[in-house]
């Protein structure tokens, strides 16, 4: 089994093959949506340069000591008990974009059934404090109700999810309808650690297309009632270096797998080599043409997500290790801008201490020697704004063991990178607002 390591320097699994079920298609609810290309970039829309951070809101089930439990990190960290004082931080770090989605497996409580509780008091004090949310509407996880990313009925009711919070918060305009689908895919049926548990090709690709397909849906049923809507999707980046000569065609189809969650997402037609990986494991010509027809592009903005664990060696053997940052964050970003000429933000980097000031800075750096040489990049976020809880296992363990990747700990003092964060903010923000511009993004 080819591995690959994705969050936190864990070691995973990679697609060894997978085969696609019939894709449910709701025509009705998506109009198609003509593909931009680098050509049809549309005029400026000044817009500040989105300096963000986020909360880590993850909620898989997963099972611990004999129990399927629930991995809430808003739970964990004390979000619940302590929002006030998390929105309190961000005004202290000076920082007005935030990456933040309700629980939504406690949310949506059934079909057309709704609880807005706590979302209702938390966005009504994000508004007040004129910060914008990036609203993150699935991470991880889904509803009990619903079951989990096999059910080919929740793609639809994650829809109607999803038009209901934009008419509910009419003000919202950027919105991550589901996080970083390729992870969620991968640790919940292809490595048997969340949701489904399970561990099989058939059940990953369904994974997957759900997940795909939700996403599209979403988009659509945004834009029916906010169709100043933008969409920043956040995709882990990757890139897979051969050892030797002997490794470059096992290097060459990894490095085209990466893509395969944003090439359904964004209608990009498919490589031959995944075309017909795709097409030997189950996927028919409807499948794939029913993404091709529904893309969103021209309102998107590509999120590429980078750690230090995001690059690897392809051994001899077909195995893979961790390789450390050998290209870093600017040439695998300018793959990835290259396959899909869409605006870039950078929407998930973070570091332990004593390294984490250092990388901050190195992050920031590639940001911006990218938007020099005319990538349109347009936002930078260090992820998360408080510590983490559990991620060193993947959130497949409960050991309540805090990492410290956050601009605060979780008594909400703040960490050494936050400040540096907040100085970052006040020295780049002013002199970007007067460069900055997003490309292809309608105001």
């Amino acid at each position: 089994m080819e591995a690959v390591v994705l969050r936190s320097g864990l070691r995973h699994s990679l697609l060894p093959g997978g085969k696609l079920d019939v894709l449910t298609t709701h025509e009705d609810v998506l109009p198609p949506d003509r593909p931009a290309r680098h050509s049809s970039l549309k005029a400026p829309s000044m817009l500040p340069f989105m300096f963000a951070t986020g909360i880590e809101n993850s909620y898989p089930t997963v099972e611990w000591q004999g129990k399927i439990i629930r991995q809430d990190e808003m739970a964990k960290t004390h979000h619940y008990d302590r929002w006030r004082d998390d929105f309190r931080v961000l005004q202290e770090l000076g920082i007005r974009y935030l990456r933040y989605g309700p629980p939504y497996y406690l949310v949506h409580r059934g079909p057309e059934n709704y609880d807005w509780n706590f979302t209702d008091e938390a966005f009504r004090v994000l508004h007040d404090q004129q910060v914008e949310p990036i609203v993150d509407l699935c991470h991880f996880g889904v509803p009990d109700w619903i079951g989990n990313f096999q059910n080919p009925y929740w793609p639809q009711l994650f829809a109607e999810y999803a038009q209901t919070f934009a008419k509910r918060f009419p003000w919202v305009r950027f919105y991550t309808p589901v996080n970083e689908i390729f992870i969620g895919a991968t640790f919940s049926a292809q490595f048997g650690w969340w949701n489904e548990r399970l561990s099989s090709d058939r059940a990953f690709v369904t994974a997957l297309k759900h997940l795909c397909q939700a996403n599209v849906m979403a988009m659509h049923a945004i834009l029916k009632v906010n169709p100043r809507a933008i969409f920043i999707q956040s995709e882990s980046s990757q890139f897979f270096h051969p050892e030797g000569p002997d490794c470059e065609d096992a290097a060459r189809r990894y490095n085209e797998k990466r893509f395969l969650s944003l090439d359904l997402t964004y209608g990009h037609h498919l490589n031959a080599t995944v075309y017909e990986y795709l097409l030997d494991n189950g996927m028919n010509r409807n499948e794939y043409h029913w993404f091709l027809r529904h893309p969103v592009r021209s309102r998107c903005i590509m999120g590429n997500d980078y750690y230090f664990t995001n690059e690897n060696l392809v051994h001899a053997d077909g195995s893979i290790s961790l390789s450390g940052e050998i290209f870093g964050y600017y040439p695998i970003t300018h793959q990835y801008f290259s396959r899909y000429g869409l605006p870039v933000m950078h929407t998930e980097t973070n570091h332990t201490e004593p390294d984490a000031v250092p990388w901050l800075y190195k992050q920031w750096a590639n940001v911006h020697r990218l938007k020099q040489d005319g990538v349109p990049i347009v936002g930078f976020t260090w992820y998360s704004l408080q510590d983490q809880v559990d991620w060193d296992t993947g959130l497949r363990e409960n050991n309540g063991r805090v990492n410290a990747l956050g601009l605060c700990d979780l008594d909400r003092n703040i960490r050494p990178v936050g400040y540096a964060y907040k100085k970052l903010i006040k020295q780049w923000g002013p002199a970007l607002s007067e460069e900055s511009s997003i490309l292809g993004i309608c105001p």
